[in-house]
């Protein structure tokens, strides 16, 4: 009887937020692979199940081009982030004094709007932007650079700071759970400063260096906001295309479909790296 109702008190604490849950999270992939088995005629949906939208999008050249493409641009800026954020990080969590102000430093872009950010890079990098002008200003080029906006650079360049943040606070938490015994045990043991980061210090923040890349990897593969303002052609992503489908080419059955099929390429990625980040992580230990 006493288990019975205690059964009954965690399936009634757990309901709301499993209701939430499966509103929010489940019910929209449900609809988007429901979605998908349809097809769009010019003014009505028709709703025979089909898998004529996944043999479409599977075998479209420019569908695997902006996968592999996104996926790409996806991975550099995670590679750039997590490199450049964990020297931040270490030194905030093992060497500054006021860890507290470093982090709310750090935090100070999340107080401007996403686009702003994303609209300031495009000022500093355009044609007549900040960048070409102190360069012109300071005698280094004689005409503007234009290889700075609208391709693949510039995407990278403003999805990886605006991620850093992301990339930041899992490996500074990480860092603040190693126990300092353990460097000075390495020390004595006599291991050189560099030898005793290879051997305690990084296989123990390897949790926090995947799930810092997970948090930049998966969004990054599905933003198009970016992409269409910084990106030009060459910058496209997969998530554009989507975009376009859902828009103007009112197409939704396969913009669904191009959704699943996304989903599915970046979980697989996401699941290999997990793997192999875990495997490397116990070799060098």
């Amino acid at each position: 009887m006493n288990l019975h109702s205690e059964a009954s008190k965690g399936i009634m604490l757990s309901a709301p937020a499993t209701l939430y849950v499966g509103f929010l999270v489940a019910a929209p992939l449900v609809i988007l692979v429901v979605y998908s088995m349809w097809t769009q005629t010019y003014v009505s949906i028709e709703k025979t199940p089909t898998l004529a939208n996944y043999r479409e999008a599977f075998f479209d050249p420019l569908v695997r081009h902006l996968m592999i493409r996104s996926i790409l641009i996806a991975a550099v800026v995670t590679i750039a982030t997590v490199a450049l954020a964990y020297p931040i990080a270490y030194f905030i969590a093992l060497k500054a004094r006021r860890k507290t102000l470093w982090l709310l430093l750090i935090t100070i872009p999340f107080w401007s709007s996403y686009l702003l950010r994303v609209f300031a890079w495009k000022l500093i990098l355009g044609f007549n932007g900040v960048l070409n002008s102190a360069l012109m200003a300071l005698g280094l080029i004689d005409t503007p650079l234009t290889f700075l906006l609208y391709n693949e650079f510039a995407v990278v360049l403003t999805l990886a700071h605006a991620w850093a943040p992301f990339a930041i606070l899992p490996i500074f938490v990480s860092l603040q759970k190693i126990d300092p015994s353990l460097l000075e045990a390495a020390t004595d043991l006599g291991n050189s400063a560099f030898e005793s980061f290879l051997r305690v210090t990084l296989p123990l923040t390897v949790p926090g260096i995947i799930a810092a890349s997970l948090i930049i990897f998966i969004p990054t593969v599905g933003d198009y906001v970016t992409p269409s303002l910084v990106g030009g052609s060459d910058g496209k992503m997969i998530a554009n295309l989507i975009q376009v489908q859902f828009g103007a080419a009112n197409n939704w059955p396969l913009g669904a479909t191009m959704s699943l099929l996304a989903m599915l390429s970046v979980g697989f990625v996401a699941l290999v790296f997990v793997i192999s980040a875990t495997g490397l992580g116990r070799r060098i230990r």
